[in-house]
């Protein structure tokens, strides 16, 4: 298991579709996030795009030297900027960072966004466009190992000597993920793309998706890696957990609901149609887990408002490192989680989920120096958290003294010399 979290550059609060509980999303509070991943062992964290977020790119660089080992998988979107000055971003991104760059391929599903941007493309006509894009991202990120330019004559793109004389440090590109729910979408995964990603629909649906694209792949003669991108809201006890994702929740109104859902009706990503299929935009503030757990532990409540990742795993930490460990005996090797507020999660996961993960991931997690001394809060200036307390020596107290213990207030003169 890969586990990366989130950098939440459109947005962190506590509460969803309102600004009460809202915090300022500047680069202090990124540098923050990022930060407590790498500190805390998460393998990278997800940069979004889109005209909601602040640019991916330029976050991520902001990111390479406040970080260790952090790999930062970084959006991209084909049509908006051509695939030459793309694979020298990420190449230069990679170097810079020593090899911690990874690639989401992103190719959009709402045309008035995509419009505001330059593109006027149809769904099938953006894909058409998007393997065209990695065809060229790819050919001229391998030949840049060996100083070779490449050409490419295509329908909707055309290079001719087209040349990255820098390469990346990761060999041949850095890897690139993929996620879509059509047809298309499972043929350019299949054909071009490293990882595969699902957005957080319920085990059967995401084994289906792995069955169809890792066979569609298998003809081509490749093998993918597959993820997972998911919300988690994890307590202690399970009662806890539904509590919170109810508080989540609980300043949206149907008004707000509608209008998000009347927006998302209108994107012509089938991903996002499935998404919106979990819920149907029906939820219950006095009893949030009613018609919004859509599998044991998955929860869709985040999809009423929030576009994309729209389902959360919700319970204690036995019951989500047991729904992860379902996903991941489908194949899936990546987990993309995030939680509100990101900071405060990020802890709270590591803390309560990171132990019940599998005995590789759980010393991947923790891989690095270990500072030896005690872990957590000194008690009483000596006593060590988990140990046990000394048995302190009984002191004869003066004939008439209070006695420690005996309700009577103590005398200063008699706590002198006393004072163990």
């Amino acid at each position: 298991m890969k586990i990366l979290w989130f950098i939440p550059t459109h947005g962190d609060s506590r509460y969803l579709g309102t600004s009460k509980g809202a915090r300022q999303t500047d680069l202090d509070y990124f540098k923050q996030v990022a930060i407590a991943a790498d500190t805390l062992g998460y393998e990278g964290v997800l940069l979004p795009t889109g005209r909601s977020c602040e640019d991916s790119w330029m976050v991520a660089a902001s990111l390479v030297d406040v970080t260790k080992r952090l790999k930062f998988l970084v959006a991209l979107r084909p049509g908006i900027i051509q695939p030459v000055q793309t694979a020298r971003m990420a190449a230069t991104l990679d170097r810079l960072s020593g090899g911690r760059v990874l690639v989401n391929l992103v190719t959009g599903g709402d045309p008035d966004e995509l419009a505001g941007d330059g593109l006027h493309l149809s769904h099938e006509e953006r894909y058409e466009l998007s393997t065209e894009f990695v065809s060229i991202w790819r050919g001229v990120l391998q030949a840049s190992h060996t100083n070779e330019a490449i050409d490419f004559d295509g329908r909707h793109l055309k290079v001719k000597g087209a040349k990255v004389i820098y390469p990346p440090v990761t060999q041949p590109y850095p890897p690139l993920f993929f996620g879509g729910s059509s047809g298309p979408a499972h043929d350019l995964a299949a054909a071009q793309c490293d990882t595969y990603l699902t957005w957080g629909e319920p085990p059967a649906a995401v084994a289906e998706k792995v069955r169809d694209v890792g066979g569609r792949a298998e003809r081509l003669g490749r093998k993918l890696e597959f993820g997972i991108r998911l919300h988690v809201i994890v307590r202690e006890t399970e009662d806890e957990a539904w509590a919170a994702a109810g508080k989540l929740i609980s300043h949206l109104d149907d008004d707000i609901v509608a209008a998000a859902q009347k927006k998302f009706a209108a994107m012509d990503s089938i991903g996002q149609r499935r998404m919106a299929a979990l819920h149907g935009g029906r939820f219950d503030k006095a009893n949030p887990r009613a018609g919004l757990e859509v599998a044991p532990n998955l929860w869709a409540g985040v999809g009423l408002v929030r576009g994309g990742a729209g389902t959360a795993l919700v319970g204690d930490p036995q019951q989500v490192a047991a729904r992860i460990q379902e996903y991941a005996d489908l194949g899936m090797d990546y987990f993309i989680l995030s939680g509100y507020p990101h900071l405060e999660e990020a802890y709270r996961f590591a803390e309560l989920v990171f132990p019940l993960l599998p005995l590789a991931t759980r010393d991947k997690l923790t891989r690095g120096p270990t500072l030896t001394g005690p872990f957590g809060e000194i008690v009483a200036n000596d006593i060590r958290p988990g140990m046990t307390p000394p048995t302190l020596p009984l002191v004869a107290a003066p004939r008439g003294a209070a006695r420690i213990g005996s309700g009577a207030p103590l005398a200063s003169r008699e706590l002198e010399g006393n004072a163990t």
